[in-house]
């Protein structure tokens, strides 16, 4: 028996909720692409349809809208968890703790249809206010409560700072949770799926998924991106440091895709999201450094493969936004939460038990010796 580590290139489920053709850049949602919801839809819309399988009606949309901006708090008595963490706690860390204690306060194991709807809406409601709270209480301020005339994305930077966003800069980071909100199967994706294959509860599901997401080897990468572009600090050093880092074969953080061969179509997308923010905000040259680096690494690695990938230009954005670093990869989490919640309710429908096997290569029959004797 052969053992595949990792279970790398191993099929483990169907799904009808996104592909991505590799060689040609092409990621889209079922059976949309990913640019044509970037300029037409809006997060919740492409959450709807991720989750349900359609674009939704405007009666549905209006409904699914209401429910989640209606859950958009938190019970008192998880603000007091919260307060009682310390101040250094990871936001990460706080938000899958925060994310499975949902599940003390909501039963989430039901599975009819308005129990279902309320599950997914109250995730998707929660986890941005877990993170915006937590934003702020760290630092010793009071939570902003989330407001029923703003948008998903207003809201998000409502409460993160207190200030009502234009209505420009609330569109491009509605933009960026479109381009995050799902990517096929990955290991949150998978550690979504195998907890929810023992029906666990979704709380319990999803707070799986946020660990996984927070490991080194999947998210966070814009988080290094960010450093990176600060070490550099002008865009006329790009060529030198790039130069310098390939030359040492030492990977160029953004840069690379398991799956893609050429651009990751999202990067290309970001990138103009990005010149467009740094425009409203006065400030560019965050963007001109990253051109740079892009510009030389583009020179050296292209003839592989490996272009600027998602976590490029997203790190770029969040930044501009006045967004602190450790941050990033909650909000990667934020706009996840429908692609995980999407392939909970399809793997549920044909849920089988993720059960595999190993190849024991460990001794046998070893003789026990008393503790007096070892």
């Amino acid at each position: 028996m052969e053992i595949v580590p990792g279970l790398a290139g191993i099929p483990v489920a169907h799904s009808e909720i996104s592909d991505i053709d590799g060689d040609k850049g092409i990621l889209e949602y079922r059976g949309y692409n990913i640019n044509t919801l970037a300029d037409n839809s809006t997060f919740l819309e492409t959450a709807y349809m991720l989750i349900y399988g359609k674009l939704p009606t405007m009666f549905e949309l209006s409904k699914f809208d209401n429910a989640i901006v209606k859950r958009q708090k938190l019970k008192f008595r998880i603000v007091d968890c919260m307060k009682n963490l310390p101040e250094s706690s990871h936001p990460m860390c706080v938000l899958q703790s925060m994310t499975a204690l949902l599940s003390a306060f909501y039963q989430g194991d039901k599975i009819d249809e308005q129990s279902e709807f309320d599950t997914i809406t109250r995730l998707i409601a929660k986890i941005p206010v877990i993170v915006a709270n937590w934003a702020r209480m760290r630092k010793g301020d009071d939570p902003v409560a989330a407001s029923d005339e703003l948008t998903f994305a207003e809201n998000f930077l409502y409460m993160l700072t207190g200030k009502v966003p234009d209505s420009e800069t609330a569109d491009i980071f509605d933009k960026c949770l479109i381009l995050h909100a799902e990517h096929t199967m990955n290991a949150s994706t998978f550690a979504t799926m195998v907890v929810a294959s023992t029906l666990a509860d979704p709380y319990k599901a999803i707070s799986s998924a946020i660990g996984s997401l927070s490991g080194a080897l999947h998210g966070g990468a814009n988080e290094e991106v960010i450093k990176m572009l600060l070490e550099i600090g002008e865009p006329e050093r790009a060529k030198e440091y790039v130069t310098s880092r390939l030359d040492k074969k030492e990977r160029l953080m953004g840069f690379g895709h398991r799956v893609y061969k050429t651009y990751d179509p999202r990067a290309l997308k970001l990138e103009i999201l990005l010149k467009r923010l740094a425009e409203i905000k006065g400030s560019t040259k965050m963007y001109d450094i990253a051109k740079e680096v892009e510009r030389h690494a583009i020179e050296r690695l292209a003839e592989r493969g490996i272009y600027p990938n998602v976590d490029f230009y997203s790190g770029c954005i969040y930044n501009l936004l006045g967004i602190s670093t450790d941050f990033f990869t909650p909000i990667f989490a934020i706009a996840r939460t429908p692609g995980w919640l999407a392939h909970w309710r399809e793997y549920r429908g044909d849920n089988k038990l993720f059960r595999p096997t190993q190849i024991y290569i460990g001794k046998h029959n070893l003789e026990y010796k008393p503790i007096n004797e070892r």
